[in-house]
């Protein structure tokens, strides 16, 4: 079971826009991809709730408040049980799920996700939980480096910023007198 992956949709939620449903269905690729042709109106709004949570999670653990991340997932796993069961579609393709196909969209996703990322704290701690940087940006990641340092969501906002804070001691520099 790779729980990673179960994480990294939790983190794709929080940055997701879900302003409607094509933003939802926007979240689903790959594997997931049925889920976009089958998620509703109803999906959606537990989609947003879930989202506003798990961003107070990371918030949370950004915040050094391990005890409020904890306390949090903790009430989510309980709007979201976990039902494992072993899915494949031949005998060499056999692994685990985290509920069940017949659930809605939303509680398919969301109890993979919250578990995902409750597996992730249990594992390295809520201080890889990060919020980007970038004054400008606000995205949510997990923290994957050696040394517990990464600041920004991606390659693209840390070099929009220190682009920008490069120029801005550039500026003040012209604006100061020798």
């Amino acid at each position: 079971m790779n729980f990673d992956a179960y994480a990294r949709t939790a983190v794709e939620l929080v940055n997701a826009r879900l302003d409607d449903l094509a933003g939802l269905r926007a979240l689903f690729g790959g594997e997931l991809g049925w889920m976009g042709d089958e998620v509703t109106e109803k999906d959606l709004a537990a989609f947003r709730r879930a989202q506003r949570r798990l961003r107070e999670v990371f918030e949370y653990g950004t915040s050094g408040r391990d005890t409020d991340a904890v306390a949090e997932l903790n009430a989510l796993l309980e709007v979201h049980p976990v039902q494992p069961r072993i899915s494949g579609h031949d005998a060499n393709d056999w692994h685990m799920h985290v509920t069940s196909r017949g659930a809605s969209v939303s509680a398919e996703f969301l109890a993979g996700a919250v578990w995902g990322l409750s597996v992730w704290l249990c594992e390295y701690g809520s201080a890889r939980f990060g919020i980007c940087a970038d004054e400008r940006c606000g995205n949510v990641y997990l923290d994957t480096s050696s040394n517990n340092c990464r600041r920004f969501c991606s390659e693209r906002c840390a070099t929009r910023s220190h682009v920008a804070a490069h120029r801005a001691r550039k500026r003040a520099a012209t604006l100061t007198p020798a």
